[in-house]
């Protein structure tokens, strides 16, 4: 490797913690089908440490399970859909709308990832991106990874929620 790429790749690498942000490990999932959201956390917040990760889940997402995680307490909060859900026979009008692990502590040194099982609903638009809003909190600070782009618009916000491209069912 010659000594200038040595550079661009010491250059890149030294630039991307700071650029990184909550993400979701797998980037497409079909519609009417389940869907393991696995939310990759690989900083904390300007150098503290996290604390507490905080995961919205949209409107036709259902059968939300999260992962427990050793170190670390999970509570769900539950709440009535936009819509009625057919799910395997039967109608689901509430369940999970939000998922948060807490108690333990990230290092901003370490990654981990934070897991959740869901199922994603038939009335959901094939071929958009659907997004999962997640509040970071850390020993000291907050990092809001809340933004969601205008339907048709680039998502190069300073905090993007994480997204799963949907695909339609086969």
């Amino acid at each position: 490797m010659s000594k200038r790429s040595c550079l661009i790749l010491m250059a890149v690498l030294a630039a991307s913690p700071a650029a990184a942000h909550i993400t979701l490990d797998t980037k497409q999932a079909t519609i009417g089908s389940y869907y393991k959201a696995v939310f990759a956390v690989p900083h904390g917040c300007a150098g503290s440490s996290t604390v507490k990760i905080r995961v919205q889940i949209p409107e036709g997402v259902i059968a939300a399970k999260p992962m427990p995680k050793a170190g670390w307490s999970v509570d769900v909060v539950e709440g009535k859909y936009a819509s009625e859900y057919d799910y395997h026979g039967n109608k689901l009008s509430s369940g999970v709308k939000e998922v948060a692990w807490s108690g333990g502590k990230l290092p901003d040194k370490n990654y981990d990832e934070f897991v959740i099982s869901t199922f994603l609903t038939d009335g959901l638009k094939p071929n958009t991106t659907l997004y999962f809003p997640v509040v970071q909190e850390c020993e000291t600070g907050v990092s809001r990874w809340i933004e969601i782009p205008a339907e048709g618009a680039g998502h190069e916000g300073k905090s993007p929620a994480p997204g799963v491209k949907l695909l339609p069912k086969p």
